[in-house]
This record gives C-alpha cells, sequence and structure tokens, in this order.
C-alpha cells in the first residue's frame, strides 16, 4: 500500500501531453490513464481539433487538466479570453511572459473575478511562458536578437510575472534550481521536454530525466511521446522513474 502511494504521489506530479488531433485518440489516452493520478496536458492541436468541450470530458474522467494554450496578445483580449477559459473548468492556463507585465497582471485578475462570480468552482491558475524549451542560447541570440544570456532570460521574464501575480512558469529543467533561488519555493516551476533515460530527445533542445528534473526543483514534468506512443502508456507513466 506504501509503494502504490508513493507511486501515484509521484504520479501526480506528471502532465501527459495529449498532442493529438481527435477527441478519439485523447479519449482513448485518457482511458488508459484514467485512476493513474496524473494531470493531462491540452494544447493547441487537440484544443483546436475538438474545442472547449474535451476539457469537460476529460474533467469528468478525473482529471486535472493543464490547458497549454500560450496566449499572447494585447492586455485586453487576453483578459477576454481568460474570463472565458476560466469557464471551462481547467485547472491551469499558459500565456507568454513576453506579453507583458499588464497583459499577465489582467489575466491574473480576470481568473479571480471569474472565480469570486461563482462561474468556476476554484481560480484558475495561471503559468507563464518564459523561453521554449526548442530555443537555445545561439537561436535566442541570433533568431531573437536577445541579448541576456538563455538563463538571465528565464529568470527576467519568471520575475516579471511573478510581480504580475502569476502562479508560476514553464521552463526547461536545467533553469528550475536557479528560479527557486530567486522565486521560492511556492512559485510553480512546469517543466517540459522531459525525456526518459535512453529516448530520445526529438525536437526539444534542453532536456533532463524525470528525476534530475524533480530533484532541481520542478514541481510538474510534461511529457508526452514517451508515453501516448507506448504500447502501454499505463506502463510507460509508471515506468518513468526506472
Amino acid at each position: 500500500m506504501e509503494q502504490e502511494r508513493t507511486l501515484q504521489e509521484t504520479t501526480s506530479k506528471v502532465m501527459v501531453a495529449l498532442d493529438v488531433d481527435s477527441r478519439e485518440k485523447a479519449l482513448a489516452l485518457a482511458d488508459q490513464l484514467q485512476g493513474s493520478g496524473c494531470w493531462l496536458k491540452v494544447g493547441m492541436e487537440l484544443y483546436n481539433a475538438t474545442g472547449a468541450s474535451i476539457i469537460k470530458e476529460l474533467k469528468e474522467k478525473g482529471f486535472s487538466i493543464f490547458l497549454d494554450l500560450k496566449l499572447h496578445d494585447i492586455p485586453n483580449t487576453v483578459e477576454r479570453a481568460v474570463r472565458v477559459l476560466a469557464g471551462y473548468g481547467a485547472d491551469m492556463l499558459t500565456i507568454h511572459c513576453s506579453g507583458g507585465y499588464d497583459m499577465m497582471a489582467r489575466a491574473v485578475q480576470a481568473t479571480h473575478e471569474v472565480k469570486e462570480q461563482g462561474n468556476s468552482e476554484k481560480r484558475m491558475k495561471i503559468i507563464g511562458i518564459t523561453v521554449l524549451t526548442s530555443l537555445d542560447e545561439g537561436r535566442l541570440h541570433v533568431e531573437l536578437g536577445v541579448n541576456r544570456t538563455l538563463q538571465n532570460q528565464v529568470v527576467a521574464l519568471a520575475e516579471l510575472g511573478q510581480r504580475a501575480g502569476i502562479d508560476g512558469v514553464v521552463a526547461s529543467a536545467q533553469e528550475s534550481q536557479v528560479l527557486r533561488e530567486h522565486l521560492g519555493p511556492d512559485f510553480l516551476v512546469i517543466t517540459p521536454g522531459i525525456r526518459p533515460r535512453g529516448s530520445e530527445t526529438h525536437d526539444q533542445a534542453r532536456t533532463l530525466t524525470p528525476i534530475e528534473a524533480l530533484e532541481a526543483g520542478s514541481s510538474y514534468l510534461v511529457v508526452g511521446r514517451p508515453i501516448t506512443q507506448a504500447p502501454s502508456p499505463r506502463q510507460a507513466l509508471e515506468r518513468l522513474w526506472d
């Protein structure tokens, strides 16, 4: 019993990315993972294929939902979008920190108001995107013209987000430790690019294993293909720590 509880507690830190293009594929994966304690990530591909109805269907199966839509627009547009999305029942929503302080602050305020108005059972957390894990130092400088080091850019955007009231950020596990030092223990750090030992990195430039990421200070780990493309997704989830 103790071993089962420990496994579920660890699995509750995993967000399985449902990066599929249909409701049927998403629900089939959800059925295999139901009861494991993991979260599910709904990204742009699945959301655009199914609309908001998929959130309710996955919530009804007992999952917490990380809605990864990476909103980035003028403050008024993002605020209005957040008000709509907060009513669907997702537990977390991503927006880009590079949208600026006002955009982030107004998004956070919208979640509080939706909760206070009774349109959501609990407040949807706002999670900021710092630097995409597909970017490395060279691309950050050459393609985007950012003069800071990659790590300093991640920290600067996260600190701006914290001042605006967001609940956490998405960042590579390689930046988790320094984020903990700057932002404290309660600020969430959600880490994509997680690859079990020996698996391919695909399009992720900055990756760590699950154990390495948790030890570095990550709060939640986003794992996609190593689980969703495995012959047995449930078994792959449970073997992340091998």
